[in-house]
């Protein structure tokens, strides 16, 4: 019984003993672990957020560039047809014998565009005419190829597969065009020859987009799943119809997407098919740099808002007691603002020195936070180089303005030879070109039109409730303004411009684009450093 009161007496004296836990830091503590948990919530609330919103964008954009670059697949085998068909108007007549004039005619059939690496001529018994550049070893011989083969069977025109040619070992894709006498009678066929792994006409029109800097890329694969066009060259004959996104193209579907490639890299993938050959085009963003952007907001968002943070837990410890009520109302706005329903309110200044210093840190750090978040939607709206809006806004803008049923005029503007500015001055030189243009075509329109950098060297001029000939003096007095202004180089430039009008010469976004960009490439055939209206539209 005794010993029961002393070890009562004992815990008694134990307990009076143990230090009390003051106000001041009950507070002081509660509010560092509120600020912590808020500041805790913020990021993870703004990490999901902004990740959804990145993916999304980044899918939203891989697509639109497939469907781009499909129709300009489409436009470009279109182009090739015709320059044959053009070309089998000169051999009906000609003397096949002349030798030194077949020659000479299929070279010059062959350079006057790059669309092919090498053009043939075949009779109709598919022997071998002539080809460019001209090959001992072909002429006067039967075609050993199938495609070559199949195209003077069919006497129509034609696009093959991509095949392996039997005696260079060469992976090419074969495109013909039947000739026939002014009597109807079937004579042979001219073809021209692609080069896949070596360079060409794609390589020449995509090579600049193959791969980005920040590791997006695209392919092309036929209607069996063969690679025609990939960033690494060795790669080209490999059939990758295992590819998730790769099925989905050889079932004619088209689309976006979130997938793991063959390689086991998560990625973000646009893919789109190209109607006159089958072909599938696939735009690829790995989804590592989503979350490489993603955790360098993260990195900034903790960066402005730590130091503020501690500051405001120190100043607590110290003034926690008259500071109670300020802190509650800083958490609370902290709170609303994450959630999103409150602006920032204007700082008054506070009866007590602490709180008013506090209360300045933290709103602050919000500013900065919201200042974040505004410079990542504005940076994926603006173009970097020259400042104008990107090409995801132009197309946000002109869908809004056909579901307005605005009236409105396109200009497509496309700085000429800009290639052999970067050749002879450099890219530094071009850049400085592109943002000295930029700043003439914001100049010379209206605050209400939208001006966009759509790629490279192409530039974009939305013109609300403006008909095609007020478009064409605008497009003319750029033209004349970059003509004859003092620019960065020593060298004049010109550019070439081309315009359609909603809804008179179309009512989609694709088609309206579409054809001011057919006015555009007219200007540059007709000698570019001028503008030209689309004329007529096939409905």
């Amino acid at each position: 019984m005794i010993a029961q009161i002393k070890r009562s007496r004992r815990l008694r004296r134990k307990i009076k003993n143990i230090k009390k836990i003051s106000l001041t830091a009950l507070l002081g503590g509660l509010v560092t672990i509120s600020v912590i948990m808020t500041l805790t919530l913020m990021v993870i609330s703004s990490y999901t957020s902004q990740k959804q919103s990145l993916i999304d964008n980044t899918l939203s954009l891989n697509y639109a560039s497939a469907v781009q670059m499909s129709q300009t697949l489409d436009s470009l085998f279109y182009s090739m047809q015709e320059s044959l068909k053009y070309a089998a108007n000169y051999f009906p007549d000609m003397d096949h014998s002349n030798t030194k004039e077949l020659n000479s005619t299929l070279d010059l059939v062959r350079n006057s565009s790059n669309f092919f690496n090498s053009v043939s001529l075949v009779n109709k018994a598919g022997v071998v005419r002539s080809t460019s550049p001209y090959s001992e070893a072909s002429v006067g011989h039967h075609v050993s190829s199938n495609a070559a083969k199949e195209a003077v069977k069919l006497r129509t025109s034609y696009i093959s597969e991509a095949y392996q040619t039997p005696r260079t070992k060469r992976r090419i894709v074969f495109v013909s065009e039947p000739i026939f006498d002014s009597a109807g009678d079937y004579q042979g066929t001219i073809g021209g020859n692609i080069f896949l792994q070596e360079n060409n006409i794609l390589s020449l029109s995509f090579g600049s987009q193959l791969k980005t800097s920040n590791g997006s890329y695209f392919f092309i694969v036929d209607k069996k799943g063969t690679l025609l066009f990939h960033p690494n060259t060795n790669r080209i004959g490999e059939n990758v119809s295992k590819n998730e996104v790769v099925q989905k193209l050889l079932l004619n579907k088209n689309g976006k997407e979130q997938y793991k490639n063959l390689a086991g890299v998560d990625s973000l993938a646009g893919y789109y098919k190209v109607p006159s050959t089958g072909w599938g085009v696939v735009i690829v963003s790995p989804t590592q740099t989503v979350y490489d952007q993603l955790n360098h907001h993260i990195r900034m968002l903790l960066l402005y808002t730590s130091v503020p943070f501690l500051i405001l837990t120190l100043i607590v410890v110290r003034v926690a007691r008259k500071l109670a009520s300020p802190f509650a109302m800083l958490a609370d706005l902290v709170n609303q603002v994450d959630k999103g329903q409150v602006d920032l309110p204007v700082m008054k200044p506070h009866w007590n020195r602490e709180a008013d210093l506090l209360t300045r840190a933290v709103v602050g750090a919000l500013a900065n936070f919201r200042k974040q978040t505004n410079q990542l939607v504005y940076d994926a709206r603006t173009d970097v180089l020259t400042g104008m809006n990107n090409r995801r806004t132009f197309e946000e803008v002109i869908q809004e303005w056909i579901q307005d049923e605005a009236p409105f005029s396109i200009i497509v503007l496309d700085i000429d030879r800009f290639k052999s500015i970067n050749d002879t001055f450099g890219h530094h030189a071009g850049d400085e070109v592109l943002k000295h243009i930029a700043n003439i075509i914001q100049l010379s329109v209206r605050p209400e039109d939208v001006c966009a950098r759509f790629g490279g060297e192409e530039f974009v001029v939305l013109l609300r409730n403006s008909e095609s000939n007020v478009a064409f003096e605008i497009a003319e007095r750029i033209r004349i303004t970059v003509e004859e202004s003092v620019l960065p180089i020593d060298r004049s430039v010109t550019i070439s411009a081309g315009i359609a009008e909603y809804p008179k010469h179309s009512t989609t976004s694709t088609e309206l684009f579409h054809l001011a960009d057919n006015a555009l490439y007219q200007a540059k055939e007709e000698g570019r450093n001028r503008t030209v209206t689309i004329q007529s539209v096939i409905k």
